[in-house]
């Protein structure tokens, strides 16, 4: 909107700062903290108050998660009105990458928020099929696809130039991309302020690539592709983060609410859309390494449950595991969060070495 504004002026005097994406990417992620803050305690305890028991709490998980009981739900929405307004306020809206960010956003938001109100509705944690809730995160998913996909190469890091041509399939792959990694965070979110910081970390690392993907200077001597426009997901990187510390600040240990399905779809299913977008589909591998080893280690015990009967981890997702290994919550999340900075730096380094 101000990016509009300051169009319609010339972008003269003090409004040409707001033709510099990383000056909007700076204001955008502090717009997003102050806004969070000062909303969150009033919408926490609005959460409380019509949630009454708050989030079912499993019986058959952690003992110490029992304690938790009573904590409210769908703190994702908090994050969700925080970095919308905020992104709304600094982007360029006539860019399709923008509004393909809010459709993921706020659509697989929606469905999380479904699942979630589904949850406390019938004190159960349940939910809504996972059939449905994939079928319309496919929908979404596609549509966005639909919206950003012009180019149909799955490019390889480590290499320059280095592609694979997927032809109409790319729209698919997309897709899956995009719900593969909404599903990931969610997954992942099991430990007050585990999923949190992660996707905080990947938004700042995407922040990065999507910026230099957008320069044409940059990219050609990177050797990465060079996606026209690419520059605004940086700022919207820049809103995730900010709304992110702002949950963070309410979700550090003891957690005052959790974000829920409805916040780590959104969050999942946006950094799915950027790397999209951005044609890093494999770096999102690697930077959100700790959300496709959350996912995997799910799949690895459902896997082997149903031919075996035997559990290849203690309990799954893996964060589970290593709390029945007797490492503490905080001890889990703090080296899960070392983890994602390294996969992170890693990620980088994709950059440079082509």
């Amino acid at each position: 909107m101000l990016y509009w504004v300051a169009e319609l002026l010339g972008f003269h005097g003090l409004s040409n700062l707001v033709r510099y994406q990383t000056f909007r990417a700076g204001s955008t992620l502090l717009t997003a903290l102050v806004i969070g803050l000062i909303i969150g305690p009033r919408f926490i305890s609005m959460l409380r108050v019509r949630q009454g028991k708050g989030q079912p709490i499993r019986e058959d998980g952690p003992q110490t998660h029992l304690a938790k009981r009573g904590t409210p739900t769908m703190g994702g929405l908090m994050i969700i009105i925080a970095l919308m307004l905020a992104a709304v306020v600094w982007m360029d809206l006539s860019s399709r990458y923008v509004w393909a960010c809010i459709a993921v956003t706020a659509g697989f938001g929606l469905i999380g928020f479904l699942d979630d109100w589904d949850k406390v509705r019938k004190a159960s944690h349940k939910g809504v099929s996972g059939r449905t809730r994939l079928l319309a995160e496919f929908v979404v998913a596609g549509i966005a696809a639909a919206l950003i996909v012009k180019e149909t190469h799955l490019y390889v890091p480590f290499f320059s130039n280095l592609y694979i041509p997927l032809g109409p399939f790319y729209y698919v792959f997309a897709a899956f991309v995009i719900v593969g990694a909404g599903n990931a965070v969610n997954l992942t979110d099991g430990l007050d302020g585990l999923a949190i910081m992660p996707v905080i970390i990947a938004s700042g690392t995407f922040a990065i690539i999507a910026y230099l993907a957008g320069r044409a200077d940059y990219a050609h001597y990177l050797g990465i592709p060079h996606v026209p426009g690419a520059g605004e997901l940086a700022i919207f990187c820049a809103a995730v983060m900010g709304a992110g510390l702002a949950f963070l600040w309410f979700n550090a240990p003891p957690a005052a609410v959790f974000m829920g399905d409805t916040g780590s779809l959104a969050l999942g299913g946006a950094l799915g859309v950027i790397a999209v977008a951005a044609h890093h589909e494999i770096v999102l591998a690697i930077v959100g390494g700790l959300f496709v080893l959350e996912a995997a280690s799910v799949i690895i015990q459902v896997f082997f449950f149903k031919r075996t009967g035997k559990r290849v981890f203690r309990m799954a997702p893996i964060h589970h595991h290593f709390e029945q290994l007797g490492w503490a919550e905080s001890t889990v999340v703090i080296r899960f969060w070392i983890v994602s900075i390294v996969l992170a730096l890693i990620g980088l380094a994709t950059l440079k070495v082509r």
